[in-house]
């Protein structure tokens, strides 16, 4: 089976997984996190334009898990993060891996989060070393294997 129809199967899985969770992750501290994590994958080649913004906007507005929230809360939240990410690249990627790691305390959520990351970062249709090594490192801020999720 070639790599890109094992990741499309993988992510349809987890999609549907976090969807008969969604429930359980009302709370700010889910959203904030999953934003992060959303902004680290779109930056995660140490940049993101304005196309790319709006590509992953569009993304995590028609991501089902992601649509308890208003949709305005994401994208202040998403902007704000990719703010951080682009004024200093190095510095702003710790300040967000700090944030997603506030979940870190509720495993199922820290689950989720990453699951969110690599849906996004693979929802191209290729999901690239930049991106893979982005959720390696969220997943080591969350105190999870990246083993778990094959990267």
């Amino acid at each position: 089976m070639p790599i890109w129809n094992q990741l499309r199967q993988s992510a349809q899985s987890m999609q549907t997984n976090l969807v008969a969770k969604k429930n359980d992750f009302k709370s700010g501290t889910f959203r904030d996190a999953c934003m992060g994590m959303c902004a680290l994958v779109a930056a995660a080649d140490g940049s993101v334009d304005r196309a790319e913004r709006l590509r992953v906007a569009s993304l995590i507005q028609s991501n089902e898990v992601l649509q308890i929230f208003p949709a305005d809360e994401l994208r202040q939240e998403f902007d704000t993060y990719c703010d951080k990410l682009m004024t200093d690249f190095e510095f702003g990627k710790v300040a967000v891996l700090q944030d997603v790691a506030k979940i870190k305390k509720k495993p199922d959520q820290a689950r989720a989060v990453v699951q969110i990351g690599i849906i996004i970062g693979g929802a191209d249709g290729k999901f690239d070393e930049h991106e893979k090594k982005i959720v390696r490192d969220a997943c080591f801020a969350l105190g999870l294997q990246p083993a778990e999720f094959d990267l």
